[in-house]
């Protein structure tokens, strides 16, 4: 009985191990690269990075799927759910406090408008696949790469839909992120610092990206974005309990399990541990470097799952919808920002 034991926990071992590894060298590998200096400049972080050096690393992962493929699900899946958990460590409740009620409502009013109009649009007039059409939305209104792949968790989407999305975030994050310092030093929008803060924080993608583009500006505004940034943060949560209880009604008006991401109200529980309990502050530091490090080996597991037929039939419209979705976010957060700040 004992051997028996043996031999299955060194089956079990041997399919996890050789997928590990190559999580890990794609994870590390994208590290490396993201300490380029001409990487650095671009601020492209190890997320981003990741899933695109798992999509050329894809070919090796499909010759040998079977050794490896249950290690690249499990990061792709379970890793990605305690990288999302952990992000909680990023945010803390006084910092949203400090921008007050108007600060949560313009964020309100972003996630949800973007929400319905990237639906909307994607789905009813570009015709584009549902899932892939939610998951630009959200990676558009919340926070990039890490709102989609919590809600591709959530709703069990295929894993090349989640790096369409990621990739449209990914185009316009950055191009936002150049533009926006530029169109400021020629006094376009007419903002002060912190109006320049709330539009930053707003209107970007990913972190990096509102890092990036506020800090060129001035520091006051890194502030002020980041916290409006982490509003819509917060606002993911609610997003991944709403989203898949609609995507539970399947297309023929049948009922499909409704999949409850718990994960989601664990990660408000770290944000609500986070503000209320001081914490020594290497530890804070030790689990967002985890946070991160997780998230790249999901990333990564999510690109080597790319299917390149499939990433090309969907791909065009997925662009134009998050380009369009782009326009609406300057034009929107101008607005918001100039009537309301």
């Amino acid at each position: 009985m004992v051997k028996n034991l043996k031999n299955i926990i060194s089956k079990q071992g041997k399919a996890y191990i050789n997928g590990f590894v190559l999580v890990l060298l794609v994870s590390f590998a994208s590290y490396y690269v993201s300490f380029l200096p001409w990487v650095k400049s671009l601020h492209l972080s190890p997320l981003i990075l990741s899933v695109l050096l798992g999509i050329v690393a894809a070919p090796l992962f499909r010759t040998s799927k079977k050794s490896c493929e249950k290690a690249v699900v499990f990061s792709a899946k379970k890793l990605l759910r305690l990288g999302i958990i952990l992000f909680g460590f990023n945010v803390t409740l006084g910092s949203i406090a400090s921008v007050g009620l108007s600060g949560i409502l313009l964020s309100l009013i972003v996630v949800v408008g973007i929400l319905w109009l990237g639906y909307l649009i994607g789905v009813k007039i570009l015709k584009l696949d549902r899932e892939i059409a939610i998951l630009v939305s959200a990676g558009s209104a919340i926070c990039g790469a890490a709102a989609i792949l919590a809600l591709e968790s959530s709703i069990k989407s295929k894993p090349y839909k989640g790096v369409i999305a990621v990739g449209t975030v990914v185009l316009f994050g950055l191009l936002g992120m150049f533009l926006y310092p530029l169109f400021y030093s020629f006094d376009l929008p007419s903002f002060t610092h912190t109006q320049e803060g709330y539009f930053i924080g707003l209107t970007l993608h990913e972190l990096a990206n509102v890092v990036g583009a506020a800090g060129a500006i001035s520091p006051h505004t890194q502030e002020v974005a980041l916290i409006v940034k982490m509003i819509r943060v917060i606002l993911l949560v609610a997003v991944l309990l709403i989203v898949p209880y609609f995507f539970a009604q399947s297309k023929e008006g049948e009922r499909r399990k409704l999949h409850i991401p718990w994960f989601a109200f664990w990660f408000l529980g770290v944000v609500a541990l986070h503000s209320f309990i001081t914490l020594p502050a290497e530890l804070v530091e030790f689990f967002k470097f985890l946070s991160s490090f997780f998230l790249v080996m999901a990333m990564s597991a999510l690109g080597l799952q790319v299917d390149f037929k499939n990433f090309l039939e969907s791909g065009t419209k997925a662009f134009l919808l998050a380009f369009i979705l782009f326009l609406i976010l300057i034009l929107g957060g101008f607005l918001l920002v100039y009537y309301f700040v």
